[in-house]
């Protein structure tokens, strides 16, 4: 009898130890949302348009929109058809938050932040879950190019 309520015990925390090793997310260290009301507009218009998230070979690529229009866990955003093939976190991505020193949250639509992009250096590196920024290495803004004017 001791020992089958032995064996159980065993049993049971080793199913528990993995449902918590799956659940456990990635540890995002705190950085305050940036507080867009008291900074110049055009430094926000930087931040506003066309992103690409792409491998360093260049060839997975995500076209991703950030938008001005607030969402629920942050602002909206688009992303292009076929970002989930290249990088399939892009599926569960839901908004975008600004962060305090210019970084950017990409958060599914329970605010779980999935990937985080900051500049430790002169460019974006995206941190989060292994799985998750798996072959994200560059997060660059597209350089939008004013339509032709007719004549």
């Amino acid at each position: 009898m001791t020992s089958g309520i032995l064996r159980l015990a065993v049993v049971l925390f080793a199913a528990s130890a993995s449902l918590t090793g799956a659940a456990r997310a990635y540890d995002f260290g705190p950085i305050a949302p940036m507080d867009t009301k008291d900074l110049d507009p055009a430094m926000l218009n930087d931040v506003y348009g066309k992103w690409e998230i792409r491998d360093k070979s260049g060839k997975k690529r995500c076209v991703i929109t950030l938008l001005k229009e607030p969402a629920i866990g942050g602002n909206q955003l688009d992303i292009a058809p076929g970002c989930d093939k290249a990088f399939p976190v892009m599926a569960d991505i839901g908004a975008w938050r600004l962060l305090e020193s210019w970084g950017i949250d990409l958060v599914d639509p329970l605010r779980k932040i999935r990937v985080r992009f900051t500049t430790p250096d002169e460019r974006y590196v995206a941190f989060g879950d292994k799985k998750d920024i798996a072959g994200m290495d560059d997060f660059l803004k597209v350089e939008e190019k004013p339509a032709p004017k007719k004549k």
